[in-house]
């Protein structure tokens, strides 16, 4: 499905979220958008998840990214699916919440889900906020992993991390390994 509509080559390269640049752009969101798609990556991260013997009580990461995914796999649950986005900044108006969606407290367990995992910065954004609340990441997944760099991250992190597909599966190259191309903007 992925490769189906959600990798995007284009001739001259764009600007990911990381400030990378590529000529590959990943499209999760695009690729999922057929509810039999979501529902197969949902899951599938189940699934995966499961067979780390990792429980989790919610699900959820940075909005947009996550949005579907988190939704998917609360879904797929069922009752006492709980799902939750987080904000790039807390709201300025009305609740000015960061996190919407479950109300996450001390001893939560959270599965941090991400639709691609480049530099792992917008992921790691997600993790702090999560912490901020209280409740405890167990583990993180994405559906595409675009380097080396999440990994390190989540070691670093001490959080189990798991992909369903990296760049080598894509037939991509990793970010920052395109000849002609910068890596980060800095």
């Amino acid at each position: 499905m992925l490769k189906r509509g959600g990798h995007r080559q284009f001739d001259e390269p764009v600007r990911l979220a990381s400030g990378d640049w590529s000529c590959h752009f990943i499209d999760v969101k695009r690729a999922l958008a057929d509810g039999g798609d979501m529902n197969l990556a949902a899951q599938t991260i189940r699934e995966l998840v499961s067979a780390q013997g990792i429980e989790f009580d919610a699900v959820g990461g940075l909005t947009m990214g996550a949005d579907v995914l988190a939704h998917g796999v609360a879904a797929s649950v069922g009752r006492g699916g709980r799902w939750f986005s987080v904000r790039k900044a807390a709201k300025d108006r009305g609740t000015q919440q960061r996190i919407e969606g479950a109300i996450l407290k001390p001893g939560d367990r959270v599965l941090l889900v991400d639709d691609v995992v480049t530099r792992g910065d917008s992921i790691l954004d997600a993790l702090n906020a999560i912490r901020e609340s209280g409740a405890d990441v167990v583990c993180a997944v994405t559906v595409v992993d675009r380097g080396e760099f999440g990994t390190e991250v989540f070691r670093r992190e001490g959080v189990p991390y798991f992909w369903l597909m990296n760049y080598a599966d894509i037939g991509i190259p990793t970010v920052g390994s395109e000849p002609g191309l910068s890596s980060a903007a800095g």
